[in-house]
């Protein structure tokens, strides 16, 4: 059964690659004002509106936003009809004011699944792969200069880690968790191999004095391709996976940086990995991820808000179309999500969507 889950990603990847051929919203389980004791609110609404698109389809990139523009960085990249570039060095930009993109210095080292926050007018980007499927996770840290347009290096993560989460609080960086590949799966008639490893690891980097301090560890298990988001301060990360798509997980952990304490939030209505996360206005949007459940080749379209003041999570007007592997952030009120692929395991998309929620 595990080598058939294995054999089962890797076709995927294959398919979705280019290399061969190339919504039933999942059900919120909410706890009702009443039970709980909080009070009622409004239910959001999510408007959407497509953007301008990438210059290029992009997925398993990282997003965050510095000056009024988002950025995305690394990732898998594929031009019109070509094969992939499975880890890149582009770096592009999007002005909504403009609605425009732009093109920016390349990252120092080809990269996917990168870990991107941005903190103090920069952008800083932490580990990745070089490799598929989930191979050669790197130590690499670099940080990114808008005025200037240049990326510098600092000192290396302590561990080499890719699709890890990255949280900018109180002038550190958190990162949370990760894939360090430590065992490898070739399955029987392959192209590719499979790194497998998820880890419990939390780490904060403090820029100014440039060093890295070990912090809690993640509660109860190891994870990768996790949401992370703050909000009001708190460290939310949500979903993630402990190996495969199939061992997705629903789980909602919250980090009081001041106190220092993790603490068990409100679960995702469904588990999922490799969605994203991001705070709009008071409240936690996670859309998107893959897979849905029984062996689907199916990513998620769904997006889901968190609030704090109820503790609940909402479904809102579903993405204009399923994905995963993309990023999101917020600019003047507005979240803007960019890249993903259609379907588990690979694939791209110049996709770039605006949501703004309607009370």
């Amino acid at each position: 059964m595990e080598f058939n889950r294995q054999r089962r990603n890797v076709v995927k990847a294959v398919v979705s690659s280019g290399l061969a051929a190339a919504g039933v919203s999942a059900l919120s389980r909410q706890s009702s004002a009443q039970a709980t004791g909080h009070p009622t609110l409004p239910t959001p609404r999510g408007l959407w509106r497509a953007r301008s698109p990438l210059p290029v389809k992009r997925a398993e990139v990282g997003v965050a936003a510095v000056g009024g523009r988002l950025y995305v960085v690394g990732g898998t990249a594929q031009r019109d009809d070509e094969a992939p570039v499975w880890a890149t060095t582009e770096v592009h930009s999007y002005d909504p004011r403009q609605d425009e993109w732009s093109s920016h210095a390349p990252l120092p080292k080809p990269l996917t699944h990168v870990g991107v926050a941005a903190l103090g007018g920069r952008l800083y980007a932490f580990g990745g792969f070089t490799s598929p499927v989930h191979m050669n996770p790197q130590r690499d840290a670099y940080v990114y200069d808008p005025r200037h347009d240049v990326w510098d290096r600092f000192p290396d993560m302590p561990v080499a880690l890719g699709s890890i989460g990255v949280a900018a609080v109180d002038g550190r960086l958190h990162l949370l968790g990760g894939r360090d590949s430590h065992r490898v799966v070739t399955p029987e008639g392959s192209p590719f191999s499979l790194g497998y490893g998820s880890v419990r690891t939390h780490h904060v980097f403090d820029p100014r004095r440039n060093t890295y301090v070990t912090a809690d560890l993640l509660p109860t298990e190891g994870r990768d391709h996790a949401g992370v988001a703050v909000l009001d301060g708190m460290i939310h990360v949500v979903g993630g996976r402990t190996e495969d798509p199939d061992d997705n997980l629903t789980r909602h952990d919250v980090y009081d940086v001041r106190r220092r304490c993790w603490a068990r939030a409100t679960p995702l209505p469904t588990a999922r990995s490799a969605g994203a996360a991001v705070v709009l206005g008071t409240r936690l949007v996670y859309a998107g991820g893959e897979c849905r459940p029984g062996g689907s080749t199916e990513t998620f379209d769904d997006v889901t808000v968190y609030d704090p003041r109820t503790q609940q999570w909402n479904a809102v007007t579903a993405l204009p179309g399923s994905r995963h592997g993309f990023g999101a952030a917020q600019i003047d009120g507005h979240a803007y999500f960019v890249a993903g692929s259609p379907d588990c395991g690979g694939g791209a998309s110049d996709d770039t969507q605006e949501l703004t929620i309607l009370r």
